[in-house]
């Protein structure tokens, strides 16, 4: 068996009930383009989650997700406010730029979380014909730095957004591990706290492969989505194998038991290597970061390939280790004894 590594929760398999899910599904014939009962079970998953009046539609991956989004609410000359370590900023090669054609104003964050502070920097200029208009806020949860934001935090940032006629969009590809961390239901980070528009991650919490662009109300926002979603290539003709990849996630409890395993290795992951190492950012989800000797990272990796984040001084740099629905206690402890017998050398 292929060693369970710690470079990216993408990298990992899919739950055996997802996998069940999709065998179940593979049976006969249904209608194509997501009217089929399976589709349809899983928006009422998605329903019971966040309310009867949502718009939920299914796409392939994050980066669709997040820049279809975004298309399907903002003009051309407008600009989305994101932290500069965001996704779309950092991650997406441009596609909301090319896609949804807009522009991104960064701001740099501790800790990769916007506050209304850091918004209130690209606050000018309205009006101005000559200026690119902002039009949303866009935050990342949880983020890239593997922090989460609170409700309050979300509430904040959605009330001085919707005081000043720009919408609220979150970068959910990892959602279910900040409701697992803050021990809260997904609405109460969503749609409670503000959210206009939420790109929902299933890849990364155990499904073969899918996400869902939810609309919350006014619906209007979403009126013209199903055109946009086609046009931007990412409308399934079987989509009854993402709906039912969904219907396994949401039906029960399987979308916290696997953000919760998650990111309880990444806490026993940072315990394990404490003193060890300097831990970068807090641990609040299923990401570690790490600063190690850069000299040292081939022989890290000697255990499992990782991500070098950020150069330090050109002799430490940071580095980011991902935990997993799958990762074991197990997997967690001999990583963290490589560490410590690689870095006892350093």
């Amino acid at each position: 068996m292929t060693r369970r590594g710690f470079a990216s929760d993408n990298n990992a398999g899919i739950h055996p009930e997802i996998l069940q899910a999709i065998a179940a599904a593979n049976q006969g014939h249904v209608l194509a383009y997501g009217d089929d009962p399976y589709t349809q079970r899983a928006v009422d998953a998605f329903k019971r989650h966040f309310g009867d009046d949502i718009a939920v539609y299914f796409v392939f991956n994050g980066t669709a997700a997040n820049t279809l989004g975004l298309a399907a609410v903002m003009r051309s000359y407008q600009a989305v406010i994101c932290a500069s370590t965001a996704h779309i900023h950092c991650d997406e090669c441009g596609a909301p730029e090319k896609f949804a054609g807009v522009k991104l104003l960064t701001c740099m964050t501790p800790h990769g979380k916007l506050s209304v502070e850091h918004v209130r920097q690209h606050m000018h200029g309205l009006g101005d014909e000559h200026r690119a208009q902002p039009g949303a806020i866009s935050i990342t949860q949880s983020t890239e730095l593997g922090t989460v934001y609170t409700p309050d935090e979300i509430r904040a940032l959605a009330d001085y957004a919707h005081a000043h006629g720009l919408l609220l969009h979150m970068d959910g590809a990892r959602i279910c591990n900040a409701a697992a961390a803050l021990d809260l239901p997904l609405r109460a980070l969503t749609r409670d706290a503000g959210v206009d528009v939420l790109s929902f991650g299933g890849t990364k919490n155990g499904l073969l492969g899918g996400e869902a662009v939810i609309f919350f109300p006014p619906r209007a926002l979403a009126a013209d989505f199903k055109f946009i979603r086609k046009q931007g290539m990412q409308l399934a003709s079987k989509m009854r194998f993402i709906g039912a990849q969904f219907e396994a996630l949401l039906c029960g409890d399987l979308w916290q038991r696997n953000a919760a395993n998650a990111n309880a290795m990444a806490r026993r992951l940072a315990d394990r290597v404490r003193g060890i190492v300097e831990i970068a950012y807090p641990v609040q989800a299923n990401a570690v970061f790490a600063i190690v000797p850069k000299r040292r990272i081939a022989d890290l990796r000697a255990y499992s390939f990782f991500y070098e984040w950020a150069d330090l001084d050109g002799e430490r740099a940071i580095v980011r280790w991902m935990c997993a629905w799958d990762t074991t206690a197990e997997d967690v402890d001999g990583f963290a004894a490589h560490i410590a017998e690689v870095l006892r050398e350093a």
